[in-house]
């Protein structure tokens, strides 16, 4: 998205505003934006409150206005769907009458099916599958985009343009949406992990915790920058740290011994295996 580029969105109703969902209504409101309307709803009154102090958002709260979703969703041409899984069915047949023809509904509903959707939602309303990210609360997503069967290329274009303001977006057949969400989706837990057990074991060889934390979370955002304005990939960044006969050579051979490549291929199989069977009760 380019900074001279105004992007124009329309009306666009969050239904269920927690911290994915809300991210991304976070990032409609950046400069540059322009949106025709934002409406939001949320369980609690607090939470609903708190959204409408938000400029150009229109909040409901579902526990003191049973009609809050359908309020919402009236003559919005985009309906993000950002409650629990579990909680989808009810929600789309809550809705489903509601919904104009030509509305786009979105979902950021992990292991939810575009064919749960499609099958629970009227045929002239179109159904986009997401995998975002957490990142997207610092404008720094990975969010993967599946069209659905009744989707068109117009309706594509629009579920990516609204997912850019909050990072990148890779367009997949939903067929890969759950592989990915082991990677971009899952990924920043295992960062956050290695993070964890690298400040650990600087507190071990003697740091403060506030050292360790400085040196590890220093060194992981140099990186990450390093990689991001390189012209070359991360192995050939590795190569240029590895010192032959060095201090990190020897590291580096220690993970390899440890088989680093065949644990993340075991975690992410494990994570994809979970994903399929959330599909399957969805």
């Amino acid at each position: 998205m380019s900074a001279d580029t105004a992007v124009k969105l329309p009306v666009i109703a969050f239904l269920g505003a927690g911290s994915m969902s809300g991210a991304v209504l976070s990032g409609l409101l950046r400069p540059g934006i322009e949106v025709e309307g934002i409406r939001a709803t949320n369980r609690s009154v607090a939470k609903a409150e708190a959204l409408a102090t938000l400029p150009g958002v229109t909040s409901f709260a579902t526990e003191t206005d049973a009609s809050a979703n359908r309020a919402a969703v009236a003559g919005a041409k985009v309906v993000v769907i950002g409650v629990k899984p579990a909680m989808v069915p009810d929600l789309l047949r809550e809705i489903a009458d509601a919904l104009e023809p030509g509305t786009l509904v979105v979902s950021v509903a992990a292991g939810v099916t575009v064919q749960t959707f499609e099958s629970l939602l009227p045929g002239h309303v179109s159904v986009i599958r997401t995998m975002p990210n957490t990142p997207a609360l610092v404008g720094r997503a990975v969010t993967g985009v599946s069209a659905g069967t009744r989707s068109s290329q117009a309706d594509l274009a629009l579920a990516v343009a609204l997912f850019e303001t909050v990072g990148r977006v890779l367009v997949v057949p939903e067929s890969q949406l759950d592989a990915l969400s082991t990677i971009s989706g899952s990924g920043p837990a295992y960062v956050f992990y290695l993070v964890e057990q690298l400040t650990a074991t600087a507190v071990d060889l003697g740091f403060t915790p506030e050292e360790a934390a400085a040196m590890v979370q220093g060194t992981f955002h140099g990186a990450s920058e390093l990689l991001a304005q390189s012209d070359v990939g991360p192995a050939e960044l590795r190569r240029r740290v590895t010192s032959p006969k060095g201090t990190t050579e020897r590291a580096i051979a220690v993970l390899e011994e440890a088989g680093l490549k065949q644990t993340f291929d075991s975690a992410t199989q494990a994570a994809l295996a979970r994903a399929r069977e959330l599909a399957a009760g969805a």
